[in-house]
């Protein structure tokens, strides 16, 4: 799926595209994917029986309303992510069944700040964001995951985390009791960066640098998205694999002389970058 170009702003076109594929062992896709002008998610579903489907659909519906909204700030991000898990809380007391389901959220949405257009980067769970400009990928959010935990306190390396028995446990996730915390880094635009969204079966099978190559040889973001689709699935393919690609097109000579690196850190509390 191929997002229509969005402009922004002065000179700002953002272009998307989406991909997803139930892998090689799983044998439906509890992922859910939304390219919509504005707001890009990529939602990560959990509790088998298809019940993992329902919550990210849910979260990527809720998301989608917000890309309608004529202004989007910090504050109805985070409002849309409290009412994606309530919803989610109230289809489980609908339907017994889906006991347990739940699902990550993670993505790129345009909101103003300070009279201009900025980006705010979101995530609970472990989905990513990862931020390719000047060449470098770089991952803007941070895993909520019990081997993040682990990495952070010393106790295990990331080379340790691929292999480890607790590497899919989630310490954060969309359907919790207690409104999960989202990260949300908030900064301005740079002209030529682009953006991968992705679930971790794209990210536990290929390493940064082969992400980053893909993005480097694929200029359309559609295509872009399903080169890494398929290069998931080619490594292993151990579970869903979806990828969401924005890519920020400008003639605004100006974006190129603002400081738009996201401040890693800033993200539990809601800081803006």
């Amino acid at each position: 799926m191929t997002a229509p170009e969005a402009p922004h702003g002065a000179g700002l076109t953002v272009r998307a595209g989406a991909a997803t594929d139930v892998g090689r062992v799983r044998k439906h896709n509890e992922d859910s994917v939304l390219a919509d002008r504005t707001v890009f998610v990529v939602a990560d579903g959990m509790g088998g029986h298809a019940a993992g489907e329902v919550a990210s659909g849910i979260v990527t519906a809720t998301l989608g309303e917000l890309a309608q909204a004529p202004v989007r700030r910090r504050e109805d991000l985070v409002a849309a992510l409290a009412l994606a898990n309530r919803r989610i809380l109230e289809s489980v007391a609908q339907h017994p069944e889906q006991h347990g389901m739940g699902t990550t959220a993670a993505g790129l949405a345009v909101v103003t700040a300070g009279g201009s257009d900025h980006w705010a980067v979101f995530n609970v769970g472990d989905s990513r964001v990862y931020r390719f400009v000047d060449g470098q990928l770089r991952l803007v959010t941070v895993d909520h995951s019990e081997v993040r935990e682990l990495i952070d306190a010393g106790l295990i390396t990331e080379e340790e985390s691929a292999r480890h028995p607790l590497r899919n446990v989630v310490t954060r996730s969309m359907g919790s009791e207690s409104l999960p915390t989202p990260d949300i880094w908030v900064f301005p635009p740079h002209a030529g960066e682009r953006f991968v969204i992705c679930s971790d079966g794209l990210s536990n099978e290929l390493s940064t640098e082969r992400i980053r190559q893909l993005v480097a040889e694929h200029d359309d973001p559609q295509a872009c998205a399903e080169a890494l689709v398929a290069a998931g699935v080619d490594a292993g393919g151990r579970d869903n694999v979806s990828v969401v690609v924005v890519a920020l097109d400008s003639d605004d000579d100006d974006l190129d002389d603002i400081d738009t690196a996201p401040r890693a850190g800033a993200g539990a509390a809601g800081g803006a970058a």
